[in-house]
């Protein structure tokens, strides 16, 4: 709604402008010419008011709407406020890599090869080219810090495995070629905020592999991309999902014990996704159901996500999160909508705390929203919260209720 109002102020201070245009063009061409500069259009307005005083109306008119809907956006979303206001909507989407600060010399497969991106995530280190051709080194361990090798051509054992791919036309597949030994390999890299690995790299294939590259690299650690120090949700990856879905889950439940699994398997890019999350929010495993979706604005989100954040200053770094590895097998969680009762909830009622709830009470009315205790007198309270960033609670005596349903599982 305050998006609204802001595009249809503009759009009626626009088309009040070009209406006072159009009015000076028919009392004479001087003034018409005149009224495309400022200072004129301002002394246009002043010495022929009776022509002008229509489309100024209608300008000033748009200014209400574009005010309101200006002050409703800064009470929750600023930055999203900051993109209208920069027309940031006419700019398009590129998914890009930023810049890294990869600088090697060599060739693979007899050809210059300049690596445009890099990573090493899941101890896997790409070099690529956006034309196809890709070299990976496979260490042995996934590595989360520094990383020093130092591979010899005589040394044996469990090495690093080096793969190196190039497109072949017009087969479907690139050609790919792997070596377990007999190269040289020095690899040295440190950690840099916020999620950089930036070292030495040199390696040296023999002979028949024609490929040998040397100088200095900058990795991305994981596949979370920062913009002005915040990380990007509009770059497509599992990672920045799970970055949007742990904030989500973070502010839903109200505490800062929350642990995301594997995700299923994700098929990007792309604009809308339905997705069972499996999660340890203070140390109980639960299944929810994540609907997300994506806009130029503001990137990937929840959908019907308006909690408010929680007090800052304990955060963790954006930098650490991602998603944790499965500890084993998860036996699933039995749903607690089947044996859910009035009586259930007011002998455990921690149990269900910040959960969806729906009462239906004796006289007929209805009220939903996160379940948030017991009042002292034995009274439910239920928490709703408000698109603008506020919150109203209902207080329900259980001799009022006439049926409750819980909606989360």
């Amino acid at each position: 709604m305050d998006v609204l109002l802001i595009l249809g102020g503009l759009l009626l201070i626009l088309g009040g402008l070009v209406w006072l245009i159009v009015r000076a063009f028919s009392v004479s061409l001087f003034w018409g010419l005149g009224s495309l500069l400022p200072p004129m259009t301002l002394i246009f307005v002043l010495f022929k008011w009776r022509k002008a005083s229509t489309p100024v109306t209608l300008a000033a008119l748009g200014v209400i709407p574009f005010v309101v809907g200006a002050a409703m956006l800064a009470s929750h979303d600023s930055e999203q406020l900051d993109a209208i206001l920069r027309l940031g909507w006419f700019t398009p989407e590129v998914q890009q890599t930023p810049g890294l600060g990869t600088r090697l010399r060599g060739e693979l497969n007899g050809q210059p090869f300049i690596p445009e991106e890099g990573e090493l995530v899941g101890g896997v280190l790409t070099l690529r080219e956006h034309d196809g051709r890709e070299l990976r080194v496979r260490l042995s361990d996934a590595a989360s810090g520094p990383v020093r090798i130092s591979v010899l051509p005589e040394d044996h054992g469990q090495l690093p495995l080096i793969e190196i791919s190039w497109p072949v036309p017009p087969l479907s597949q690139p050609k790919t070629q792997h070596l377990a030994q007999g190269y040289t390999l020095y690899l040295d890299l440190k950690t840099q905020p916020p999620n950089l690995l930036v070292g030495d790299f040199h390696l040296v294939l023999p002979e028949q592999f024609r490929t040998s590259l040397s100088g200095r690299v900058e990795l991305f650690a994981n596949r979370l991309r920062y913009r002005n120090g915040k990380v990007d949700t509009h770059f497509d990856s599992e990672d920045t999902l799970a970055y949007v879905i742990k904030d989500y889950l973070v502010r839903r439940f109200a505490s800062r014990a929350v642990q995301l699994r594997s995700l299923p398997h994700i098929r990007l890019p792309a604009r809308h996704l339905e997705i069972d999350v499996e999660a340890s929010i203070d140390s109980q495993t639960r299944h929810l159901p994540v609907t997300m979706t994506k806009d130029e604005l503001r990137g990937w989100r929840v959908e019907g996500d308006r909690f408010p954040p929680l007090p800052a200053g304990t955060d963790k770094p954006a930098a650490t999160v991602g998603v944790e590895p499965r500890p084993g097998p998860i036996l699933k969680p039995v749903d607690r909508r089947q044996d859910f009762s009035l009586r259930r909830l007011q002998s455990s009622p921690d149990e269900y705390r910040q959960l969806r709830m729906r009462v239906i009470t004796v006289q007929g009315g209805a009220a939903d929203g996160l379940f948030a205790g017991v009042d002292e007198d034995g009274s439910l309270v239920l928490q709703r919260y408000l698109g603008s960033g506020g919150s109203a609670s209902y207080k329900l005596s259980p001799q009022s209720i006439q049926s409750i349903e819980l909606l989360d599982p």
